[in-house]
């Protein structure tokens, strides 16, 4: 990686945003001046191609919303108007051979296919807002399809089939494994995207614009008791881990482990037994907590009641310290800086009112993780950029849709001539893995180990189980993961 680009990748680190929304954003990623049929594809131009929306906001949830088909690719692909996943797969692959100004030529141009019907090939349902236009009005968006596709990592031919990851398996020495929600989705713990299942689907009725605001730091400053009230929802209720988690520590325990990154907070891979100095938590974790007035910080087993009930958990040092002041001495109630709707928090602190006073103005706990609007913990890209990079030999994305940065950007930034496998129960369509293994993680890693001789020693694995492995129709490396009753 260059020192120019390294230094641009440091300076995202940031706290968790949607990946989509940042290409939405980020002017470098449009290529200024570059055309699609002599269409510039600029910023300038999505907002011209939707007149009458009036709300900004709304006009790029369009966009977004038509940039994300492509998770729901099967779907998609099976639209009238649309190419199938076949023609998809054979324009995706004819892209990159010719490159892009002859691919146009030959499509587009050579008016072979529509420009909204070629949109389709690149995972992009076209907007409804740009129905009965002439297909002109597509060029943009076809343009942002090949952007986002061109800037993808290639993937190596020599990876192909579940014994050939079995193999890079037993050989890397150096893994960097890279987990999300799927991997303690059996114990319980819902993830967060999933349709219906998932936690954001659950928050939908808090009346809030996005129910990711739940984990921003600004609402919390204003009204914790938002993230208190869903907080018991996604604490683990004990120490029992996954057999995904179990095979991560049978890598550690081979001294095949390199670092695993995990976006989850429920702290699952340290009662696996990961040592601290393998283990990354990109978005913190339940272990400790620390009060936003004072700085207090405790082991979150002192909370623990508070965050059950759902109730919003004091600073014992702030009371104290309140309890000492003189009577009839006023403390200053700290705003924490926050900048947002005084009616919300109007209406916190009211329901206060009937708490004890040294209660009520003390400072709020809030557990170490790592909410939208924060920074992620230094360690992080220092661990990755400083370390990991010079010495990865394989990457393993286990039960994450890779869909938060700058996490997501991780595998981006490895190099990527360094295998990547990818387990989990639906597609990543936005990231070219050299092998996709889909179904229950769980399932995937007890296969994966039995056919590399490995001893995968967990009570939530069923003896004698038998596991089928079918390869999808129109992949040459996606396989489904089913177990099946003997």
């Amino acid at each position: 990686m260059a020192a120019e680009d390294a230094a641009r990748w440091h300076r995202s680190l940031k706290a968790p945003t949607v990946e989509t929304f940042d290409l939405l954003s980020d002017e470098e990623t449009f290529n200024d001046g570059a055309n699609v049929g002599g269409v510039t594809r600029e910023r300038d131009a999505l907002s011209e191609e939707s007149e009458g929306e009036n709300d900004e906001d709304s006009q790029l949830s369009f966009w977004e919303e038509a940039l994300n088909a492509e998770e729901e690719a099967g779907e998609l692909f099976d639209n009238d108007g649309a190419c199938t996943l076949e023609e998809a797969l054979a324009f995706r692959k004819r892209l990159r051979v010719v490159g892009e100004d002859c691919f146009l030529a030959e499509t587009v141009e050579a008016g072979t296919i529509s420009a909204k019907k070629l949109c389709t090939a690149f995972g992009i349902r076209p907007p409804f807002f740009l129905e009965g236009q002439e297909d002109e009005a597509f060029y943009p968006l076809l343009g942002l399809g090949i952007c986002r596709e061109l800037q993808k990592r290639v993937k190596l031919p020599q990876y192909n089939t579940v014994d050939d990851a079995v193999s890079l398996l037993k050989k890397s020495r150096n893994i960097i494994v890279l987990t999300g929600a799927g991997i303690s989705t059996s114990l319980g713990i819902p993830d967060f995207r999933s349709k219906g299942t998932g936690l954001y689907s659950q928050l939908e009725n808090l009346g809030l614009s996005d129910p990711q605001e739940v984990f921003d730091i600004s609402l919390f400053r204003e009204d914790p008791s938002i993230f208190y009230s869903v907080a018991k929802d996604i604490l683990p209720s004990s120490k029992k881990f996954s057999p995904t988690h179990s095979f991560i520590r049978l890598l550690q325990d081979q001294s095949r482990l390199l670092t695993n990154f995990t976006q989850n907070i429920d702290n699952l891979e340290g009662h696996a037994g990961i040592l601290p100095e393998k283990l990354i938590q990109c978005h913190g974790s339940f272990a400790t907590a620390t009060c936003i007035e004072c700085g207090y910080n405790v082991e979150c087993a002192k909370i623990y009641h508070d965050l059950k009930a759902g109730k919003v958990a004091r600073c014992d040092r702030c009371i104290q310290q309140i309890r000492q002041v003189k009577p009839g001495s006023k403390r200053k109630r700290s705003s924490n800086g926050s900048s947002g709707s005084r009616k919300r928090r109007q209406s916190y602190e009211d329901s206060t009112d009937d708490e004890d006073d040294d209660i009520a103005v003390a400072g709020v706990m809030k557990p170490d993780i790592t909410f939208f609007g924060e920074d992620l913990p230094k360690r992080f890209h220092d661990r990755l950029l400083e370390h990991d990079r010079d010495l990865v030999d394989l990457v393993l994305v286990i039960g994450t849709s890779l869909k938060v940065a700058p996490v997501s950007e991780v595998v981006g930034v490895l190099p990527p001539s360094v295998p990547q496998l990818y387990i989990s129960r639906e597609p990543c369509s936005h990231v070219e893995f050299d092998i996709d293994m889909l179904g229950n993680c769980d399932t995937i890693v007890t296969e994966l180990c039995r056919r590399a001789g490995w001893d995968l020693q967990h009570e939530m694995i069923a003896e004698n189980s038998s596991i089928d492995v079918q390869l999808q129709e129109g992949y040459e490396s996606r396989f489904s993961f089913k177990i099946v009753d003997t």
